[in-house]
């Protein structure tokens, strides 16, 4: 059972292989996102991190979601030496970093307790995933050329980890690097990373993009980590252990 829907501006795929799959599972996870998008979302003027950053709304009076992001971003702002930062240049925050990958993993952990094992959660490229799909195969994920969305240039096998994707193809330069804020990003145009879950891959993915092709040094050190980047030449270039996502067990 199988369903899109445009949700936090991008489509989110939830995929259910098991043969007890509802609508019902499918409806739980889809008004999840919704309730996060209405809490997180940095275009809608009543969601609660707007109501934050316009000061009607102070830190202490947040609500245990909103408190675990910002513990999540200040984390994840020391593990990267500063190159993740929710706050913005103007001093507004943003936790879109960070927000979409907690969101997945949530979403994932949903289906988990209703007992379901065969399922894929794809939120705009990043994607969590267990077991099989409904031909009892592996699950896959195609990365796709920046240059052209239409090609998939590599497919990997996350057989259970997280994997996310960072890129300045889709919406230009929405990512800049906290040290240099107003430094044009140009050495990258894609990065695609293999984590423990789908949070770890998206906050580290967010954070290492930030960094340029240097990024991919970064993750190269990072245990549990892999990715595969794209420069503007087209070059990939991808982390030792990467190859071993792209075979079927």
């Amino acid at each position: 059972m199988r369903a899109t829907k445009d949700i936090m501006g991008m489509p989110i795929t939830v995929d259910i292989a098991d043969a007890l799959a509802t609508e019902e599972g499918l409806e739980e996870v889809f008004s999840y996102f919704i309730a996060v998008d209405k809490r997180f979302s940095t275009y809608k003027p009543e969601s609660e991190i707007m109501r934050i950053n316009r000061g009607e709304l102070v830190k202490e009076e947040c609500s245990d979601d909103m408190r675990e992001i910002f513990k999540l971003a200040e984390k994840t702002k020391k593990e990267t030496g500063g190159y993740f930062d929710i706050k913005k240049s103007d001093g507004t925050l943003d936790p879109s970093g960070v927000v979409k990958g907690w969101a997945i993993l949530n979403a994932a952990e949903m289906l988990r307790l209703r007992g379901f094992e065969d399922f894929y959660v794809d939120a705009g490229g990043d994607i969590a995933s267990n077991g099989k799909n409904a031909e009892g195969e592996e699950w896959n994920v195609g990365i796709r050329n920046p240059f052209n969305r239409d090609q998939i240039v590599k497919v990997i096998y996350p057989r259970g980890s997280g994997v996310a994707t960072s890129g300045t193809y889709i919406r230009g330069q929405h990512i800049y690097d906290p040290h240099a804020p107003n430094a044009v990003i140009d050495d990258i145009v894609s990065l695609t990373v293999i984590g423990p879950d789908v949070l770890e891959a998206d906050r580290f993915a967010t954070a290492a993009f930030a960094m340029g092709m240097k990024g991919l040094e970064f993750l190269e050190r990072l245990p549990g980590f892999e990715a595969y980047a794209i420069d503007p030449q087209g070059i990939a270039t991808m982390t030792s252990g990467f190859d071993a996502y792209t075979r079927t067990a």
